[in-house]
């Protein structure tokens, strides 16, 4: 389905002329974090957030705090994954969806967005997930996707899901191969292995040998 589907028309942005109480009212009765404001042309000008509007006076008018708008908003061909980062940028539970003349079209919801996230090989077919760790530098996902071919596996998603000192982690979700095989090659690789799994026999390796050692040096 389109994601232009699942744009909602049913609650509609308020006029620059309106009075700031008319956008208590809306925040009163539903669970937005913000709101869409448009000019009498219908042309998109921002949204203000609840916190801003319960700071204003309800007797002004929406001109008087202009200022106060935050411009965010999404085109009718944005790919859903764009605005899920726009939405996070923004801290927002409500976007805006404009045409290319930046008239407002509608919003999505993010409960929606996330929906189809959640539809999405990467969470629904099964498999494993598995977090490396590398250079910023020294790792490519043509290199992650080769290891993972090799030990017979299939990517079903992957992304860099931290940056931190020159050390980029990329959680991968990985089907229909051995997770055991697959780290190890990781580690020939100099990958570290920073999430733990039921399948890691190295880790239990040094386990048992430690328990050994620990053992013979209480004789």
């Amino acid at each position: 389905m389109p994601l232009s589907n699942y744009i909602i028309n049913d609650v509609k942005p308020l006029l620059v002329t309106d009075k700031m109480s008319d956008l208590q009212m809306l925040f009163n009765q539903l669970t937005y974090s913000h709101m869409p404001i448009q000019d009498a042309n219908g042309t998109y000008l921002g949204c203000i957030s609840e916190n801003d509007a319960y700071c204003f006076e309800k007797e002004i008018s929406l001109t008087d705090c202009a200022y106060a708008t935050e411009g965010f908003f999404v085109r009718k061909n944005a790919t859903w994954l764009s605005v899920l980062e726009v939405f996070a940028q923004n801290n927002a539970n409500i976007m805006p969806v404009l045409d290319e003349n930046n008239n407002y079209l509608g919003y999505y919801e993010l409960n929606d967005i996330i929906n189809l996230f959640n539809e999405t090989p990467f969470l629904s077919e099964p498999g494993g997930i598995l977090i490396v760790e590398k250079g910023l530098q020294d790792f490519s996902m043509s290199e992650i996707s080769q290891i993972i071919e090799t030990n017979n596996g299939k990517v079903l998603g992957a992304f860099v899901s931290k940056i931190e000192n020159d050390l980029a982690q990329i959680t991968i979700k990985i089907g229909q191969a051995s997770l055991n095989e697959v780290i190890q090659s990781f580690r020939r690789y100099s990958y570290n292995i920073l999430s733990e799994t039921e399948d890691d026999l190295f880790v239990e390796s040094l386990k048992e040998r430690s328990g050994y050692l620990n053992k013979y040096l209480n004789m």
